[in-house]
């Protein structure tokens, strides 16, 4: 590891993985600390979020596990709180909490949208919202926020409201770099593409006759036909946290093995 964020105060909202191995902001997480970072690892279930920060901890990285709901704007204040109150600054503000729920258009219940939107997108306005003055006040702040390739392009699966989450994400992402770029702020999202990660077992095998089946097809999706993994969207996000990126905001990355470029 060569410092790349060493010393930088970072806030990982979705810290924790779903289920056994590496989610994204897992993977962000550890990889943040071992280039440097001290490391608030946030999730709803604060037994993953220990486990990400015991992680880092064991590797002589410096962590706290938090526990919050993204949805719930007094939780997030508290979050912030506390992580200015002990390091006195947020560097890196990293999002990563996201659902999808089974719909299209026609049938997608109006409480399916609702939850959707709500986590996806009214979770993200929430935590930049809360962490944006602190990083205004000290001139400095990198965003970064994991979207979807579903933003910008039918993926295969019906699930509309995720679609329109997604694309809030990206959006919210231009405008807060926009109208903060001459205040030292930077805020850029990722758009992860097929994925391996805990994730998908739990919210999309259902789309499939059984597992094996849907890793077979989920290979063959993209040009490189392989799924990639939550390394591939952490290391990305690292270099959008760090000062290498530093003259870089507003922009929406695919990490997807050249997926968003594929016509048919």
């Amino acid at each position: 590891m060569t410092g790349r964020l060493q010393d930088k105060v970072a806030v990982i909202f979705g810290a924790g993985s779903v289920g056994e191995g590496w989610g994204n902001g897992k993977a962000a997480a550890v990889l943040y600390a071992r280039e440097g970072a001290r490391i608030v690892a946030v999730d709803i279930n604060p037994e993953a979020a220990e486990e990400t920060a015991a992680i880092i901890r064991e590797e002589g990285g410096g962590a706290t596990a938090m526990t919050a709901d993204v949805v719930d704007a007094v939780q997030i204040g508290e979050v912030v709180e506390a992580t200015l109150s002990r390091h006195g600054r947020i560097d890196v503000l990293h999002n990563n909490v996201g659902i999808n729920v089974p719909g299209g258009i026609a049938d997608a219940s109006e409480e399916s949208w609702d939850r959707v939107m709500d986590i996806n997108a009214k979770g993200v306005f929430l935590t930049c919202q809360a962490v944006v003055p602190a990083m205004a006040e000290k001139g400095r702040g990198a965003i970064v926020n994991v979207s979807s390739l579903a933003s910008i392009r039918w993926t295969g699966y019906p699930y509309i409201s995720y679609y329109a989450s997604k694309a809030a994400v990206n959006n919210m992402t231009l405008a807060i770099a926009l109208e903060y770029a001459d205040r030292g702020i930077r805020a850029n999202c990722i758009l992860p593409g097929v994925m391996d990660t805990p994730h998908i077992y739990q919210q999309i095998s259902g789309y499939y006759d059984d597992i094996d089946e849907m890793v077979r097809q989920r290979n063959e999706i993209p040009p490189m036909k392989r799924m990639g993994d939550a390394w591939d969207v952490a290391h990305a996000a690292l270099f959008l946290a760090s000062d290498e990126a530093k003259y870089i905001t507003g922009i929406a990355l695919c990490v997807d093995g050249g997926l968003h470029a594929k016509t048919h």
